[in-house]
């Protein structure tokens, strides 16, 4: 009786839960690490990326996989803690060979690798890579979509030479359920070729929110590599405070460029929010927190805060102000926690629960005194109001932490902590 050896397709492993013997999930999967061979060889597969809950990646041996199946790994319970380091003679299976384009052996037709098939060698815990799954053509968005074909590994070559414009369709595919900062973690550590490819495929959205979650130098180098018009098409996708921290690290004659061609009026938040030191209320703040009007309903409260593009911290509660309900506001009257919303009527005035009892903040407090008037009121949130009463934004909690934490800590945080990489006694060895 034939031996039937298990086969999967790359782009499902992406993301799926790493579990111990015990049930117990290590991580999820990011990537695969690979060896590419000489002579048409099969690649041997030597691991997984594997993002721990510290959101630090560490290397799984495939040796050390006991199974692939239902959506989840399993290992055998040995799992090397040291953060991943990439070497020069591994290829990144999601993050290097999807989309590359390559030929086809028979036809000396072009194509672009859609997905990855490995499989396990019989009798043994050895993967490689088998099947390639292409689709035929030069491709393009204006090119009608050619014939989808698995071949073998053999019957494709210009997987060893570096790829110039390399697409990321299929690569983002395997990403698309990403939260923006394990999206961000991905970009961090794709090569800068492959990092300006995949940022130049995203969204203006989905790209501003990424770059909210990535490393200063991370940022600039990305920015560096989108042509100015798309590059302020993503400054006003972010929130205006963000798009001022992002604007603040670019060199002065490139900040004024992108600035002026930005629509007047998101350009105009932005240069408001510069005008202020970093470590400010001013310099902290949002300028886009819900604000309504005395005559607005609870019901019009509630329908502002299911708004599913608002953060926790902006949608836990509305501003109550006098026209014009646009920051800058007329006369700040006060705020309703979202708590009370759910407590009165729909048809109640937002103007009649409003707190107005609670001080707003001045522009220029310092970051220690909006740490402690949050701590003070027990509040995620809280209202910026200038000397003519009028409300300029609301600085949440998640602003705050980012300025309270060490300069460096999204990076440290990809990376974990300090002297992770370091060899360790007595640590098993990773099979590489």
């Amino acid at each position: 009786m034939a031996v039937v050896t298990p086969r999967v397709f790359v782009s499902h492993l992406s993301g799926v839960a790493v579990f111990d013997p015990n049930g117990d999930q290590v991580g999820r999967v990011r990537d695969l690490v690979a060896l590419l061979r000489v002579g048409g060889r099969p690649p041997r597969l030597l691991g997984l990326v594997v993002e721990v809950i510290s959101r630090r990646r560490i290397f799984l041996p495939m040796t050390r996989v006991t199974g692939v199946e239902s959506g989840q790994v399993i290992t055998t319970g040995v799992v090397n803690m040291r953060r991943f380091e990439q070497r020069a003679s591994e290829t990144l299976v999601l993050g290097e060979l999807l989309d590359r384009r390559v030929r086809l052996v028979e036809t000396d037709e072009e194509a672009t690798v859609l997905d990855i098939g490995i499989t396990q060698l019989p009798a043994r815990r050895d993967w490689e890579i088998e099947k390639v799954f292409v689709r035929k053509g030069k491709g393009g968005a204006l090119r009608r979509k050619g014939e989808a074909v698995t071949v073998e590994w053999s019957a494709v070559t210009g997987f060893s030479l570096e790829e110039h414009g390399q697409g990321a369709e299929n690569l983002l595919a395997t990403f698309d359920q990403l939260r923006p900062a394990d999206l961000a973690s991905a970009l961090h550590h794709l090569t800068p070729k492959r990092r300006g490819e995949v940022a130049a495929a995203l969204d203006d959205a989905r790209l501003a929110d990424v770059l909210e979650e990535l490393p200063e130098d991370d940022r600039v180098e990305i920015m560096g590599k989108l042509a100015e018009e798309r590059a302020a098409d993503v400054l006003e996708a972010m929130d205006p405070d963000d798009a001022a921290d992002l604007l603040s690290e670019l060199p002065e004659e490139e900040k004024e460029r992108l600035l002026g061609l930005m629509r007047p009026d998101d350009a105009a938040d932005v240069r408001r929010l510069m005008a202020y030191e970093e470590r400010t209320a001013g310099g902290l703040m949002t300028t886009e927190p819900i604000v309504l009007r005395p005559d607005a309903t609870i019901a019009d409260a509630l329908a502002r805060v299911r708004d599913p593009d608002l953060s926790p911290s902006l949608a836990a509660q509305v501003y109550v102000c006098r026209p014009p309900d646009e920051t800058p506001t007329g006369k700040y009257l006060g705020l309703v926690h979202f708590q009370r919303l759910l407590r009165d009527p729909p048809f109640t005035l937002v103007s009649s629960v409003a707190d107005t009892d609670l001080p707003p903040l001045p522009p220029d407090t310092p970051l220690n005194d909006v740490t402690s008037y949050l701590a003070t009121y027990n509040m995620v949130a809280a209202p910026v109001v200038d000397e003519s009463g009028s409300l300029l934004g609301a600085v949440t909690v998640d602003d705050v932490l980012d300025h309270l934490l060490p300069e460096d800590w999204r990076e440290a945080e990809m990376h974990g902590p300090p002297g992770a990489a370091a060899d360790r006694e007595g640590e098993p060895d990773d099979g590489r």
